[in-house]
């Protein structure tokens, strides 16, 4: 089966380890995906990019975007 998979992250998806919205996603070779949040995220982020055939997705800082009201 061949799927499209959307290249951001949205708020449906969620962390694999706690439920929280998804900041991170790692899709291993064999089409495998891994969703964290930022918490878990960091916690994993070092020992997956030593993984070889590997996709990180990291949107972490959209966490830390600023709003720009309008006034």
């Amino acid at each position: 089966m061949n799927t499209t998979l959307t290249p951001e992250l949205t708020a449906a998806d969620r962390c694999d380890r706690c439920g929280a919205q998804a900041y991170v996603r790692a899709r291993l070779a064999d089409g495998l995906e891994l969703h964290f949040c930022a918490h878990h995220g960091r916690a994993h982020l070092d020992k997956l990019r030593d993984m070889q055939d590997i996709d990180i997705l990291d949107e972490t800082h959209k966490l830390h975007a600023e709003e720009n009201p309008t006034i």
